[in-house]
């Protein structure tokens, strides 16, 4: 069963998570960039993995989510894809691959799926519907994504909550119901205040998956790495940490390097041995000066 705790069962579906909100059954969802990660985070349960643009952060050292390019969401897509037994594998189209028309938008979700997606995700209320609509008219499944808008968040006072007055979550409901009916088979609210992100789910029938946006979501999503504590940059507060592996893989690291320092690793268990003749006739030809043949 999806989000059981346990790899096995079939592969999920579109239809699997819209029965899951019909069923009223939360829906996990978990980011994840590498095949190492992904494959752990599958064989756990989880319903969802989003392949995100956060990755160009967590990933590679980029400042925000600007940078990632087509060919990034490419290579870890298809990691991802690699890994995946079980889960539903959302990718994120990154900034400009969607914004510059509906056959842009439609080529690059392409794209995706041949990487290993099987389905995508792009950031807009209902100025994006057209693109929605043609990417879906053309066979792939798309995840809207309201409230903040990491992509373009500088055009809107930065990183800040959304839908703390009433005229706003109206526009989140608008902005919500446009993608519903452009045919978005889920919709992601991020930093929307719980008042707000409830009415929403409550108003469409298509799930919601909530990041920082409270319980009333259908679904929630956390990046992996804050999860983990594998990433000190960014601490948001939604964000709940479940370890703290940093310290540890740190303090392993520094274990290494020492044993490495004063001799004690490699140990004789960490070695291969040569067979005892032979290595009498390596010693008898290195005493002649030369190599045994």
């Amino acid at each position: 069963m999806a989000g059981s705790g346990n790899g096995g069962g079939k592969r999920i579906t579109i239809r699997d998570i819209a029965e899951k909100k019909r069923r009223q059954e939360r829906i996990s969802v978990v980011t994840s960039y590498d095949y190492a990660l992904a494959s752990l985070c599958d064989g756990a349960g989880v319903d969802i993995l989003m392949v995100g643009d956060s990755a160009g952060m967590v990933m590679l050292g980029y400042e925000n989510t600007v940078p990632v390019t087509m060919e990034e969401m490419c290579m870890f897509t298809g990691a991802v894809g690699r890994a995946r037994k079980r889960s539903l594998i959302v990718s994120d189209l990154p900034f400009m691959s969607y914004q510059t028309g509906v056959s842009d938008a439609i080529a690059n979700a392409g794209r995706l799926i041949r990487a290993g997606a099987d389905a995508v995700k792009l950031e807009g209320g209902s100025e994006m519907a057209s693109r929605i609509r043609g990417i879906t008219d053309a066979g792939i499944p798309v995840m809207g994504h309201i409230g903040l808008q990491p992509q373009t968040a500088g055009l809107d006072g930065g990183y800040r909550v959304q839908g703390r007055t009433a005229a706003e979550a109206r526009g989140l409901l608008d902005d919500a119901v446009a993608l519903e009916e452009a045919g978005a088979f889920s919709v992601v609210l991020e930093l929307v205040t719980r008042q707000a992100a409830k009415a929403v789910t409550e108003e469409i029938s298509i799930p919601t998956i909530g990041i920082g946006s409270g319980p009333g979501c259908d679904g929630q999503v956390l990046v992996i790495h804050d999860m983990l504590g594998l990433y000190d940059a960014i601490k948001p507060k939604f964000a709940k940490r479940y370890r703290s592996l940093s310290d540890e893989i740190a303090g392993a690291v520094s274990s290494y390097a020492g044993d490495v320092a004063s001799g004690v690793f490699p140990a004789q268990e960490h070695c291969f041995e040569m067979d005892g003749a032979e290595f009498g006739r390596l010693a008898e030809g290195l005493k002649k000066g030369r190599t045994p043949t």
